[in-house]
């Protein structure tokens, strides 16, 4: 069984915000395998199903981001599932938007909501997909990741969206080497069209 959680601010007015990105991908994910995300445990939104033979639990922690590790640590333990079991995904500032990367562990980097996590379960040996909303920014980090899309950005996180749930169900699937090679292959090649794009 895996447990995939989706990180991001509850409340309509984090809807559609960048730091939401988590919850969009988790959301879509959802809703390809009409799983619904509406019982509320262990602090968070649950849903429970199958996707490509696998049982999962999907899970969008209610807590807001900086906390998102008090509700994570629950579910595990209410499922009994080691770290390896546990997928996060989540907005990253630190990779070009529209960029998927999805890696097997690692440190929280610069996110809060994943510092939080590792500092509840006491582990960085977890699964995460990341999914970029780096780039030009006039304004605070903080007024730029709860902030909306823009107009061009729309077009690119709606693809790295559906990227995301592509790696996800390749992974319940095939296992994590075979979304790795394929997600992060995927997404460096629609980086360097993106750049050569804008170099015209």
């Amino acid at each position: 069984m895996y447990i995939i959680v989706g990180l991001g601010n509850p409340g309509k007015q984090y809807e559609n915000t960048r730091h939401n990105l988590g919850f969009i991908t988790v959301d879509r994910l959802a809703d390809r395998h009409d799983i619904r995300i509406t019982k509320i445990k262990h602090k968070a939104l649950v849903g429970e199903g199958r996707i490509s033979g696998q049982k999962v639990v999907l899970v969008k922690p209610q807590t807001f981001m900086n906390l998102s590790g008090n509700s994570v640590r629950e579910v595990l333990e209410y499922y009994k599932e080691e770290p390896e079991h546990l997928i996060v995904v989540y907005d990253d500032i630190d990779i070009p938007a529209g960029t998927v990367r999805l890696r097997k562990k690692g440190s929280a980097g610069t996110h809060n909501g994943m510092r939080s996590i590792i500092y509840d379960i006491q582990s960085d040996q977890f699964p995460r997909l990341r999914v970029g909303i780096g780039g030009e920014r006039k304004m605070p980090l903080d007024r730029y990741v709860l902030g909306g899309f823009t107009k061009e950005e729309k077009p690119l996180l709606e693809a790295a969206v559906d990227r995301g749930v592509g790696a996800l169900e390749t992974l319940l699937s095939k296992g994590i080497d075979i979304a790795m090679s394929e997600c992060n292959v995927k997404s460096e090649s629609g980086e360097k069209e993106k750049n050569e794009f804008s170099e015209h």
